[in-house]
């Protein structure tokens, strides 16, 4: 080459080319040098590990892996992170005494599904390895957590512990929680894992089921210890369906989040500010259906902006209600109630809520109302007003909204800001109602608002399916009474089959164990009598459903043994939330022995539902629905609905029902407690009888007693607690039965029982 033209411009151009390639092929390159390493063992995992560079991925191998503990400790880069990831997706599935804890950097998880175990540790996924060693700019995606719970439902721990700073939680599938832990915590507890700037977006948090005590929240953010620090996440596009834990279904207790663009379907409880402050909350969807106490939106603390959210359709009160402005505490210790100060509140929609309530929970400790906060262009649309105040609300300033319903009535500092006028809704494309008149396009949220789709959260190749199976959706199985038919059906059937008894007296030798969705009907109405031999007939298991219709239960061929039953639970310790139906069925003779029992729950079993109508009950020496295990008063209890309509009792010793929930915690709906339209004939007058009730309830939340019969019975004895519970005992006719008896066991004052138009009589 000539060097006089080196300074031409193509000549430039040549030799920069060639030190480009030379520099290309003596400098070692990270894509030249990626490796993809599949890995079929847990000893050839850790080996790649060890080996792993920036830009690899290590791949598992089809199948399932038990008991794998997988440490994903490495450093990628931002432009070449070190995966872990599955060789097809969905299909490496991590069961048994398995977990995930990532340390590092630019680290990426893909693909796994955790189900069939639980994790050993604390988090079954960790974005750490120790208090030191932290995640930084990690992802994990795409990772299914299914039913892996600890069998202890009272054992805690987290399913995803987000640490460190920076990191990204998306796509995936999140289902069964059933066990006291959140289902996904954002850990502010070391200077490294503060101003985290997390994202969590585009996941599926499916059905968690109503869990009976505190701990249930799906997704917290922070803890009261930290609440007064930044966090910084980022809470954006994702499904919560059906999140019924507890009240709180999103905790943020720090500062400084953006909670935007969620959807949350038909869930128990609300978003609540519990503490922290400066959050902002926009442009999120509450469809509550009608669903019983489905909730909104929850504010306390300081600098809170609630703003473009669309709220309908929800049933929720007092904590859990559509939308909830509370009192705090003054001076208030960083784990109570701080109070609200400088709230926005504005261009909201709130459609056909049943409760907005202000300055909530105020009492002699709450006393600290609301200041300097303003709701403004807010949408308040339904068949009535909604809102309950508590206290005083002269700090909330209202200005320019807009209702559909009168407001003359409203307390003034309401009905100075909210304009009364003729509103025509209608649905849009997006599934949400709007004000008919362009004029009014200015209040509420914003016609633009997209509401995240099912569909697209979650993994997309990892089905949603429902979490129960319903009663008689199933197989008709024909049952005759010889030998161990009844027995051998019960081993065979498959969840949601019909069990059809034919007519005949069946004796059952044998505890029938149901560990799945069954139903036992009487081809004929009260033809099918089944007598037992064992100390009970039935005994509810894990992901077991009983239904019983038509049917004759006799106790005559029973053991001569006290503490007898028809139907129990495990002695100690269900994992799954079970459902149990009776109709139309007659259970007698249960008293070879005292103290023979109905219903006897154990200790750590939870019932979402027990329902019995339409039958009777007679000559029982015992109780029948024992629900009073819990007694360690930590706020757990054994049902979350205990229903009885239109029986008949006669000649009860015991209690028909004995329901407790001890303790302080004010986190569940429940017990609810529905008698209605039944007739109570010499209930409770047994000598054995501890409660001295003909029902005892101690800490029920909702208790609903009307149109019964009591006949020469004991009294209706209810004890309550915290949680300002709701009592009504009304239109019934007590003869030669002493009153109801309420008790206030921790506020000071009158009972706040609604007991009224109740005939009491003594012949």
């Amino acid at each position: 080459m000539n060097h006089s033209n080196i300074s031409t411009p193509a000549s430039r151009h040549w030799l920069f080319t060639q030190l480009l390639v030379f520099l290309m092929l003596c400098t070692p390159s990270i894509y030249v040098q990626a490796k993809d390493r599949l890995v079929a063992t847990q000893i050839e995992y850790k080996k790649a590990l060890k080996q792993a560079q920036p830009g690899d991925k290590i791949i598992l191998k089809n199948g399932t892996w038990q008991n794998f503990e997988v440490l994903f400790m490495a450093k990628g880069t931002a432009d070449a992170p070190i995966e872990l990831t599955a060789q097809t997706k969905g299909k490496v599935i991590l069961s048994g005494q398995s977990n995930l804890k990532l340390a590092g950097e630019y680290l990426q998880v893909s693909g796994l599904v955790f189900k069939n175990g639980y994790t050993p540790s604390n988090e079954v996924i960790a974005f750490k390895k120790s208090k030191t060693e932290l995640a930084y700019h990690s992802r994990v995606t795409e990772v299914v957590i299914d039913n892996y719970s600890n069998p202890d439902r009272q054992e805690s721990d987290y399913w995803v512990s987000l640490n460190g700073q920076n990191n990204r939680l998306d796509h995936n599938h999140f289902i069964g929680k059933r066990n006291v832990g959140v289902t996904v915590a954002v850990r502010l507890d070391s200077e490294n894992s503060q101003q985290n700037h997390h994202r969590i977006d585009h996941n599926y948090f499916g059905p968690r089921p109503i869990l009976g005590s505190n701990g249930g929240e799906t997704l917290r953010i922070g803890t009261s210890q930290y609440s007064l620090t930044d966090s910084f996440t980022v809470v954006e596009n994702n499904y919560f369906d059906r999140c019924d834990g507890e009240v709180e279904i999103i905790s943020v207790k720090s500062g400084k989040n953006r909670i935007q663009n969620n959807v949350f379907y038909e869930s128990r409880g609300t978003l609540t500010l519990r503490h922290g402050n400066g959050n902002i909350i926009d442009s999120n969807v509450f469809l509550g259906n009608g669903v019983e106490h489905t909730g909104g939106i929850r504010v306390i603390n300081r600098d809170q902006t609630i703003t473009n959210n669309y709220l309908e359709g929800l049933t929720g009160s007092r904590f859990g209600s559509g939308f909830t402005i509370m009192n705090g505490v003054p001076n208030s210790s960083i784990n109570r109630y701080h109070q609200v100060v400088n709230a926005n509140v504005n261009n909201n929609s709130f459609i056909n809520l049943d409760h907005i309530e202000l300055a909530a929970g105020s009492d002699n400790e709450r006393s600290a109302v609301p200041l300097d906060s303003k709701l403004s262009q807010n949408l308040f649309v339904g068949s009535r007003a909604p809102f309950t105040l508590y206290d005083d609300v002269n700090g909330l300033t209202f200005t320019d909204n807009v209702s559909n319903f009168a407001t003359k009535a409203l307390n003034p500092v309401l009905a100075k800001g909210i304009n009364s006028q003729k509103i025509t809704m209608q649905r849009a494309a997006n599934g949400l109602v709007y004000p008919k008149d362009a004029k009014l396009a200015e209040y509420g949220a914003n016609k633009t608002l997209t509401p995240t789709l099912k569909q697209d959260t979650g993994a997309s190749w990892y089905p949603k399916t429902e979490p129960t199976v319903a009663f008689q959706s199933g197989k008709t199985i024909n049952v005759s009474a010889t030998d161990d038919e009844l027995a051998d059906a019960v081993k065979d059937a498959q969840p949601g089959d019909i069990l059809l008894l034919k007519d005949g007296q069946y004796s059952i030798s044998k505890i029938l164990k149901v560990s799945k969705t069954l139903t036992f009907k009487a081809a004929n109405a009260h033809k099918a009598i089944i007598s037992f031999e064992r100390p009970t007939l039935f005994e509810i298991q894990d992901n077991g459903n009983l239904q019983l219709d038509g049917l004759v239960i006799t106790g005559l061929n029973s053991p001569d043994a006290a503490g007898n039953s028809v139907v129990r639970t495990r002695k100690w310790g269900m994992l799954t939330n079970y459902r149990f139906e009776m109709t139309n069925s007659i259970v007698e003779q249960l008293n070879v022995n005292h103290s023979f029992h109905f219903f006897d729950s154990g200790s750590r079993a939870f019932a979402d539902m027990i329902n019995v109508n339409h039958s009777q009950f007679r000559h029982i020496t015992g109780d029948l629905f024992r629900l009073d295990k819990e007694t360690d008063d930590l706020g757990i209890y054994n049902t979350e609905y205990l229903i009885l309509d239109n029986n008949q009792f006669d000649d009860i010793e015991g209690a028909i029902a004995s329901v407790y929930r001890g303790g302080t915690d004010e986190s569940t709906f429940g017990p609810h407690v529905s008698v209605t339209n039944n007739v109570f004939t010499r209930v409770g007058q047994g000598g054995r009888n501890k409660t001295g009730a003909s029902l005892k309830l101690l800490g029920v939340q909702m208790s609903q007693i009307e149109h019964n019969q009591f006949n020469d019975s004991a009294p209706i004895v209810v004890d309550h607690t915290v949680g300002e519970p709701q009592t009504r005992i009304a239109h019934n006719q007590f003869t030669n039965t002493p009153s109801p008896l309420v008790t206030e066991l921790v506020a000071i004052g009158k009972h706040t029982a609604d007991i009224n138009n109740n005939k009491v009589q003594k012949l």
